[in-house]
């Protein structure tokens, strides 16, 4: 909207000066010696502290689409039909890419980066369950100790800083986490997205699956989905739930429940 200037008799504008509060650093947030001796005492994908839906909008439903870039060898491709669908139906998403994957793909990268239709977030450095003592999730290892939780977060959270994403968000390598890990997180300043529908099942559905997960999401859902696996049924499945959803009264949305 166009703010439009409208002639007015003359008046005498007064100029008041304001006080201005010093400026104050925020300290540090806690070493790893603060969780020293902490026992987990949960560990999976859905505890306090973990964001699981959105702000919902009266007379609409809401639902925020995620997609996971997970980086190494099988998992560094870009599903550019996907990202092309997304685009065509404006429907906005956030990006959860890792290290390896922004690495492997710095151009793409740039690219996601530049479109307001997308927010790139972090998905770890080496794309591994956050936990406290090592916990496993789907075969691969967590991070061993405190310390190596903050470099999971930090590391990528400083290389997406470097092209110039602010990134607040995480979401950890298999979505797993321990309660430590989780306090760990919120204590360096980011929110653990977590999910309420499992959109694709790894990247294994079934194009219908990936539909059917999408169009039957709840008012304020996360659907997790993946945007590494461009043979796999994921691109189709999200372009088959937007042409269904058209002209309905779902609202694409990003995490803090704002669209484009």
């Amino acid at each position: 909207m166009t703010a439009t200037a409208t002639a007015t008799s003359t008046a005498t504008a007064t100029v008041r000066e304001t006080a201005t509060a010093p400026t104050t650093t925020a300290p540090p947030p806690p070493g790893p010696e603060h969780y020293a001796g902490r026992v987990p005492q949960a560990f999976g994908t859905s505890l306090p502290g973990i964001v699981e839906t959105v702000p919902t909008t009266p007379g609409r439903r809401t639902i925020a689409l995620t997609f996971d870039a997970c980086g190494g060898p099988a998992g560094s491709a870009v599903d550019q039909y996907l990202i092309d669908s997304l685009r065509e139906f404006h429907a906005p998403a956030t990006l959860f890419v890792s290290s390896t994957w922004v690495e492997a793909n710095p151009e793409a990268t740039r690219h996601l980066i530049a479109d307001p239709l997308f927010r790139l977030e972090n998905h770890g450095t080496r794309h591994l369950p956050l936990s406290v003592t090592g916990a496993a999730a789907y075969g691969i290892p967590g991070t061993a100790n405190p310390a190596e939780v903050m470099a999971e977060i930090d590391g990528n959270r400083a290389l997406l800083a470097s092209y110039g994403v602010a990134s607040n968000w995480f979401r950890a390598g298999t979505a797993h986490y321990d309660d430590v890990s989780v306090d760990i997180a919120r204590d360096r300043g980011v929110q653990i997205a977590g999910f309420s529908v499992n959109g694709d099942y790894g990247a294994t559905a079934s194009p219908g699956q990936v539909a059917a997960n999408i169009e039957g999401a709840p008012d304020g859902a996360i659907v997790l989905s993946h945007m590494n696996h461009p043979q796999g049924g994921t691109g189709p499945g999200v372009r088959q739930a937007l042409e269904a959803l058209r002209g309905s009264d779902v609202r694409f949305a990003f995490l803090d429940g704002s669209s484009v």
